[in-house]
């Protein structure tokens, strides 16, 4: 759909920039203890849980966007099937 764009809210897009930075300083910390033979395994699965939970509310985030300033006005534009199909594809990656 070339003529969408996100639509967040200034304080929802700094929310998700700070996330997203969140979850790679996990991500980094996670490739360290790889390294390190001493690591408990617990340790690193609180850090991937953390990365989780991280770009899981990012995703709520755009997909609430999406739903308000895509979906919701389908029907307005005529494009209810693409937007649906879009949607259904993106959502089969969950």
């Amino acid at each position: 759909m070339p003529h969408a764009h996100l639509h967040l809210d200034p304080k929802v897009r700094e929310e998700a920039r700070r996330r997203l930075l969140s979850a790679k300083g996990h991500l980094e910390g996670i490739l360290r203890m790889l390294e390190d033979e001493k690591v408990y395994c617990v340790d690193v699965l609180k850090q991937l849980k953390a990365v989780e939970g991280a770009l899981d509310r990012v995703g709520e985030m755009v997909l609430r966007a999406h739903l308000r300033d895509h979906v919701a006005t389908a029907h307005e534009r005529g494009d209810v099937e693409e937007i649906v199909e879009e949607l259904m594809e993106a959502l089969k990656y969950r």
